[in-house]
């Protein structure tokens, strides 16, 4: 499982020209799922990323978590994390879970981020979406479980 993690002002989520999801300060979370992943490696990447420290104290330093500032997490799947472009020129996604596996897993995920108390919001799982961020920092990180 993979999490680009990117800290943000702000973000949104538009589908056919509608916004489905939108967070204020906080993270935008691009969810990658591989064949085999588990709920356990969603679980330790739900707690990670909500605990992880990204954020600035009062002195400026990368202290505070997620959880500590009362930011909402915006959470997108995104199965081109697993695309693979080490031969040819079209990527390769064939370690990327079948969406039926990645669907579960992504809304487990989801759920996990809500249990650590924070404020979801969401993309459409499979859809062609627009996604609009202003990257705070900018703060972009790869975690993979």
């Amino acid at each position: 499982m993979r999490a680009l993690v990117q800290r943000v002002k702000e973000a949104q989520v538009v589908v056919e020209g509608k916004v489905i999801g939108k967070i204020g300060k906080g993270v935008l979370v691009f969810l990658g799922v591989a064949k085999g992943d588990t709920e356990a490696a969603a679980a330790w990447l739900a707690k990670k990323i909500c605990h992880l420290r990204i954020f600035e104290d009062e002195t400026g330093k990368l202290n505070l978590s997620l959880n500590d500032i009362g930011g909402s997490a915006l959470i997108v799947s995104q199965f081109t994390l697993y695309g693979d472009c080490k031969k040819g020129r079209r990527p390769s996604f064939d370690k990327a879970a079948s969406p039926a596996e990645a669907k579960v897993l992504y809304e487990k995920f989801i759920e996990l981020v809500k249990a650590q108390g924070i404020s979801v919001a969401t993309g459409q799982f499979g859809a062609f979406m627009q996604v609009y961020l202003i990257n705070d920092g900018p703060v972009t990180l790869l975690l993979e479980k």
